[in-house]
């Protein structure tokens, strides 16, 4: 069994940040086992803490970033990758900036400086998630995969096809990951943009700072006043990209993955599923069920009863922010005695009243709305989008809008599978239940 491990010695980074180009100043530190990777943004009033994690991923253009309510930090992959390949589990980086310093585009500094604090194991094994079961997910012409593979660790293949221009062509690389694989042949590589990117990026302001001298732009000829490192330097970059986006899992993987022309927001993608996924088996392994709350719970928190109750388990809570909860849809449900006793549909009703019984659930988590129930109030924007029939498994999804003492407002979706059922905005009032 592997241990978990962290850095020796307290080791430090500083530069300007690539899109950005405020500079930044990060200070690594050892962090105990079962912490994992923890950001703490200390350039704000109050320093905000944000682990490293899938949940906490911000949407943004050509880089990932994490964040906590309206506090972030761009562009942590080149670290994260750095930290993966030295397979560092638990570390504490304090950044003092907006966004991480880009010294040379790559994570070769990143990997350096925690080199030299010295990695060091602890006295606990290390929680890695092995790919059992195939993912796959696309977005236009772009494809990524997780597979199981009989080989352990990380193996990654990835497919970079600019066909259509010269400079870079298609390029295909295979590699297991490990520690002294990533320092010779992947850490060096670094960021690159098409030179009609680039011109865009800094005409909106992004990367003024940065000359074809400090990254690689690219024309029909190759790059601009540079030359690649490697002759694939593009296709190896792009696996660095994808390692430091699977950090964000939140524990080493095994497994492979296969990859064709996936940016960062198809690598997110993953990294969510692969969250869920390890998340999920986490709690099966310790109770038996992958539920946070089962149905005995469920009950003692909302009122409903047979045959009004449609959440039969809770799989995913986020704070007061975001629940996750499930309904399997059975030929017995007493609505298809009459909805419709020939071909059996599930009321879109009732999959607006089970996605409001798991906001009712959402709200339950804080303490301030403990005992409280949600009545319904209003539901805007309702669209019924697929047919719930016999069979189906409605996965019933609520993030908080806006939550006030008496008030509250969610916006729900509906899913089956990957396809989406339903969804609505829908307003609460919070009232103590012997007020009914």
């Amino acid at each position: 069994m592997k241990l978990q491990k962290t850095i020796q010695n307290e080791c430090k980074l500083r530069g300007n940040g690539l899109f950005g180009g405020k500079e930044a100043k990060v200070v690594f530190r050892p962090a105990p086992v079962d912490s994992g990777i923890t950001f703490i943004r200390t350039d704000v009033p109050q320093p905000v803490r944000i682990n490293a994690l899938a949940p906490n991923i911000a949407e943004r253009s050509r880089r990932t970033t994490i964040k906590n309510g309206s506090v972030s930090i761009e562009t942590v992959e080149h670290c994260l990758a750095a930290v993966s390949a030295l397979e560092i589990d638990n570390l504490i980086i304090e950044v003092d900036g907006p966004e991480l310093p880009a010294p040379d585009c790559s994570s070769a500094d990143f990997l350096k400086v925690l080199k030299r604090a010295g990695v060091v194991e602890q006295n606990l094994g290390r929680k890695e998630y092995v790919i059992n079961k195939p993912i796959s997910l696309s977005s236009g012409d772009a494809n990524i995969y997780a597979l199981p593979y009989a080989d352990d660790g990380l193996n990654i293949t990835y497919d970079l096809d600019y066909g259509g221009h010269t400079g870079i062509g298609r390029q295909v690389f295979s590699c297991k990951i490990t520690p002294d694989y990533f320092e010779r042949n992947l850490a060096p590589a670094r960021t690159f943009l098409l030179e009609s990117e680039a011109l865009q990026f800094q005409a909106r302001g992004m990367g003024s700072h940065i000359s074809p001298r400090d990254l690689l732009i690219i024309n029909s000829d190759g790059p601009m006043k540079n030359s690649y490192r490697f002759d694939n330097e593009c296709v190896r970059h792009k696996i660095v990209d994808l390692i430091g986006d699977l950090m964000l899992v939140g524990r080493p993987l095994s497994g492979r993955i296969v990859a064709y022309k996936s940016g960062h927001t198809l690598n997110q993608m993953l990294a969510k599923k692969l969250y869920e996924a390890s998340q999920q088996q986490e709690r099966i392994k310790k109770f038996g069920t992958d539920a946070i709350l089962d149905i005995r719970q469920i009950s003692k928190i909302l009122p409903h009863r047979y045959p009004f109750l449609l959440v039969d388990k809770i799989i995913e809570i986020e704070g007061g922010m975001k629940i996750k909860g499930i309904k399997n849809v059975t030929f017995n449900e007493q609505f298809f005695q009459g909805h419709y006793p020939g071909t059996p549909i599930m009321p879109g009703v009732l999959i607006v009243e089970a996605m409001a019984q798991v906001s009712g659930l959402l709200f339950a988590q804080s303490l301030e709305h403990t005992g409280k129930l949600a009545v319904l109030l209003s539901m805007d924007k309702v669209k019924l989008r697929k047919s719930v029939v016999p069979g189906d498994q409605l996965i019933l999804t609520a993030e908080t809008a806006r939550l006030k003492k008496t008030m509250a407002q969610c916006r729900c979706t509906a899913m089956v599978g990957d396809t989406l059922a339903a969804e609505a905005q829908i307003r609460f009032m919070l009232i103590d239940d012997d007020q009914i």
